[in-house]
Parts: structure tokens; C-alpha cells; sequence
């Protein structure tokens, strides 16, 4: 039932120089007159029906313009599906406020919604493969106010600490963290709400959870009331309609809450093969979801989110790099799976 959250940044020397290297040919293309074509190769979706920022510097795009550059069209369309549509953008855990207000900043500049994605609550991750956070409770709340004011008074959409509420519940997070946990997550419900144009979605699970009984009160305890709403299936396959529907359960328990549900790699539903326990860590077989939308069907539903970024590692199982890493091969099979 775990999942794999891409919160971290982890970069060595050699993966900033591989970085690099993506970045000179992403942005740098002869136009035969000896100067440079920085025109970006995606744009932005229709607004009305999809308000968030596509990044045109993000890793699927820069991963595009390297395949054009090698002549590989066939993989550079793949990826395509990939790169054009609108991600969550992770806030790292040194610069949270240049991040914030860079990424809402670039997504005001083209009349779109920011997606970002909070991911650095102490103890995180039970000591799994994102494991890391905050130092301290403290840490916390300075980093979540430094979020805040990169934000501004500019749209953005926050999903907040994937796992953090459901690994109170299964008590993954030792005991004695969890009333910090839970006033740590209300604290940043209510810094985040005081920015004018910020919505906030609280983390609640995924439709593998088969007990919603035992997740609206830690909600009520995290905050929810303040909050926009919740985001269920983050970083995880469950389908579209297993998803709302358990969404729709635990809108009923939280006084008619609305919710997100991220699609981003549920379109062949969750792996049943191998060892339960990290069957959901770089599974094979997977598929892109459906793309990005504000127009769900669904009165409950506000949007389906890519809030895992396609073809970033979950963890170092099946062959995959470290939790965030982009890893092409993965990001193919996902596009070729997509029906």
C-alpha cells in the first residue's frame, strides 16, 4: 500500500553535468543562421479545460528536445505524452521560497495555475525510500511559510504531505510523532489558506486503503476543515473509478469535502504480480491515466492531477534509479502502455 513519493532532490556531480548536457539541447537548436531557437517544444493546454502550467523546462520536455537532437522522432513522440502536459512541481527542501515564486511566477506569466506539491514533513516516509524531511518541527513550519510567501498572492494548487496522514493511521510513523504530525499538518493548512489565491488538497490515501472509517477523524485532526479539500491515489495506480468512488465515501465522512485524484499512472491499474509489499515501486506493465483536467464529470471531483511526475524513478527496486530521478526507459513504457 506504500508508494514511492518524489520529494527528494538527491544530485551528484555527474547527474548536475547529466543534467546540464539535457538542458544545452533542450534549449539550444541551430536556426541555420548560426544563432539559437529557444522556442520550446510544448505549450500550454486549453485553459478551459486544463488551468495548470505546463513546465516547457521540465525533465520529460528536456528529454524530448534530446531525442529530436539525436534524430530519434519515434521516442521524442513518446515522451510528447509525457511532456505536455501540466506536473506537480516538488518543493525542495533548500530554496522553498525561490522555488515557489519561480514556478508561480512562470505559470502567472502564461494565465495558468501553479501545481505544487509539499513533500518534507519530519520523519517521512517510515525510513522507506523517500525517507528524509525536516529536521524538526520548527524547520518544518519556517519551511512552509517560506512556501507561502514564494506563493504569494499568484494561483497556485498545493498538495499537501502525500502519506503523512496515512502513515499515522497504520502507524508506520512512530507513536510518539504523531501529535506534532497532526499539528504540523493543521499549521500548514491554515499558513498556506492565508495567501489569497492558494488552494490547498490534504493527503488521504488511495482506494487500496479498505477502511475509510478510520481516516476522516485524523483528517479533522490534519486540518481538513480549513482545507480545499483532499487528493487520494498520489504516486499511485488505483483506477479513475475506484478512486472516486472512494473519494466520494470520504467526502461523505468529511461533510461533503471535494477532491483531486491523480491520475498520472493509473491507466492500467495497480500491479497484482510479486511481492505485495513493493508492488507499487516501479511496477511494469503500467500506463499513463487520463490526461490533466478541471472538467471531471464528477461535482466532487475538482480535477485529475498528474501529481507524480511520469517517468521519475519511485526508488531503487526493479532495476530503477533514486526516488525522483528521471528514468527515460520507465517514462517509455508508460507512454507505449497508453492506450
Amino acid at each position: 500500500m506504500y508508494r514511492s513519493l518524489a520529494g527528494r532532490r538527491t544530485r551528484t556531480a555527474a547527474g548536475l553535468a547529466a543534467a546540464g548536457a539535457v538542458l544545452l539541447i533542450a534549449g539550444c537548436s541551430s536556426d541555420g543562421n548560426g544563432g539559437e531557437d529557444k522556442k520550446p517544444v510544448v505549450g500550454q493546454q486549453p485553459k478551459g479545460e486544463d488551468p495548470y502550467w505546463v513546465n516547457p523546462d521540465g525533465k520529460a520536455a528536456k528529454q524530448v528536445a534530446a531525442y529530436r537532437d539525436a534524430g530519434d522522432t519515434k521516442n521524442a513522440e513518446l515522451i510528447k505524452k509525457i511532456a505536455e502536459q501540466p506536473v506537480g512541481e516538488w518543493i525542495g527542501p533548500d530554496n522553498p521560497e525561490a522555488e515557489a515564486k519561480g514556478f508561480t511566477e512562470a505559470a502567472a506569466e502564461a494565465d495558468r495555475d501553479a501545481l505544487l506539491v509539499l513533500y518534507n514533513i519530519p520523519h517521512r516516509d517510515c525510513g522507506q525510500f523517500s525517507k528524509g524531511g525536516a529536521a524538526d518541527g520548527n524547520a518544518y513550519r519556517a519551511w512552509v511559510d517560506s512556501v507561502a510567501k514564494g506563493i504569494g498572492d499568484r494561483r497556485a494548487t498545493v498538495i499537501l504531505e502525500p502519506d503523512a496522514v496515512l502513515h499515522l493511521v497504520d502507524n508506520c510513523t512512530p507513536q510518539e510523532f504523531h501529535e506534532e504530525r497532526y499539528d504540523l499538518l493543521k499549521g500548514a493548512v491554515e499558513r498556506l489558506k492565508q495567501q489569497p489565491a492558494t488552494k490547498v488538497y490534504l493527503d488521504a490515501g488511495n482506494a487500496g486503503w479498505s477502511d475509510p472509517d478510520a481516516l476522516h477523524e485524523p483528517l479533522k485532526r490534519a486540518g481538513i476543515e480549513r482545507a480545499d479539500g483532499f487528493a487520494v491515489n498520489v504516486s499511485n495506480f488505483y483506477p479513475t473509478d475506484a478512486s472516486t468512488q472512494f473519494g466520494r465515501t470520504l467526502s461523505g465522512k468529511t461533510g461533503g469535502k471535494h477532491f483531486v485524484i491523480d491520475t498520472s499512472r493509473n491507466g492500467n491499474g495497480p500491479y497484482t504480480e510479486g511481492d505485495p509489499a513493493e508492488n507499487w515501486c516501479n511496477p511494469p506493465g503500467r500506463a499513463l491515466g487520463e490526461p490533466p483536467t478541471t472538467r471531471t464529470g464528477d461535482p466532487l471531483v475538482d480535477a485529475y492531477l498528474w501529481v507524480k511526475r511520469p517517468g521519475e524513478s519511485d526508488g531503487d527496486c526493479k532495476g530503477g534509479p533514486k526516488a525522483g530521478e528521471w528514468w527515460p526507459e520507465y517514462a517509455l513504457g508508460l507512454a507505449r502502455n497508453t492506450k
